[in-house]
């Protein structure tokens, strides 16, 4: 298993042709306290760059954009009782989704972690 970053601070653990898809640790610190996580629906597909799903936080409503391009498989459903678990184990516990990769390749136009610390320091 792999994981990329987006400049959007998405990240993306891959594992052959599937995906797994959250915020960064940076991107929750930036938006505080997360208070409500809108999820995609299961089967819709998006192309990378566009907005998959919603986060707000007490001070803000943040977007969250696809890294690759694909279909969502399944979506973390204890985010929608505690969304919290974003701040608490973004990298973890918190994931947004699963999703099928429909071009690999892509995964090539994402960060690994040694560019993605350059980008947010």
């Amino acid at each position: 298993m792999s994981r990329k970053y987006s400049q959007e601070h998405q990240w993306i653990q891959t594992n052959d042709a599937d995906g797994i898809v959250g915020i960064t640790q940076h991107a929750q610190n930036t938006l505080g306290d997360i208070v409500f996580v809108e999820l995609p629906k299961i089967g819709n597909i998006f192309k990378q760059g566009e907005v998959v799903c919603v986060v707000e936080s007490v001070k803000t409503a943040a977007d969250v954009f696809m890294p690759v391009s694909g279909e969502i498989t399944e979506v973390n459903i204890a985010l929608i009782e505690d969304p919290s678990l974003v701040n608490s184990d973004p990298m973890g516990a918190g994931w947004f989704f699963k999703v099928k990769l429909a071009d690999k390749a892509q995964l090539d136009s994402l960060m690994d972690e040694t560019s993605y610390n350059k980008l947010i320091d």
